[in-house]
């Protein structure tokens, strides 16, 4: 028996953090609740939001689009994901995602939750009604300081600027 604890969090609980990449993250359950197992968190993103071609090499990543629609950029492969819908990417397989619909709230879990220091350094607390700016190079400082993500490249989707708003 490990000694944790059941961990119950009702809609509106949990610790609200700025994601230098773009959006909002509530976190459910942090590696320190779960042993490491596991980081959970909600995202609530708008229009536009973008990753970098990215990987994660010692984690899987596993998102469940809650409402919205996401395009996904898998190993070269594009998918459009809405809300019902979840994606699971391997660790180490490249991809990306834009945030295709007005808004997007997904659910992403991330096995172990050694990915969380990455996250973490790469995020803030959220404060309402502060000017919030999306920094790549945070990212980037992030995972060079806390492993959990090797930048690629830019994000692959300029075949899809000129219809973005």
């Amino acid at each position: 028996m490990s000694g944790r604890g059941a961990i119950v969090r009702n809609a509106g609980e949990g610790e609200l953090r700025w994601f230098s990449g773009g959006g909002v993250h509530r976190w459910l359950a942090t590696a320190e609740e779960t042993g490491g197992s596991y980081l959970l968190f909600e995202d609530v993103m708008e229009r536009g939001k973008v990753t970098p071609l990215h990987r994660h090499p010692e984690v899987e990543e596993s998102m469940i689009v809650l409402e919205g629609e996401l395009l996904m950029h898998l190993d070269g492969a594009e998918r459009q994901v809405g809300a019902g819908g979840m994606v699971m990417v391997p660790r180490g397989l490249p991809h990306a995602f834009l945030v295709t619909s007005e808004t997007a709230r997904i659910l992403c879990l991330i096995t172990p939750g050694i990915g969380q220091d990455f996250f973490f350094g790469a995020s803030e607390p959220y404060v309402e009604g502060a000017a919030h700016q999306v920094d790549f190079s945070r990212i980037e400082q992030s995972g060079r300081d806390n492993g959990g993500i090797e930048i690629l490249g830019p994000p692959p989707f300029a075949h899809l600027a000129a219809t973005r708003p």
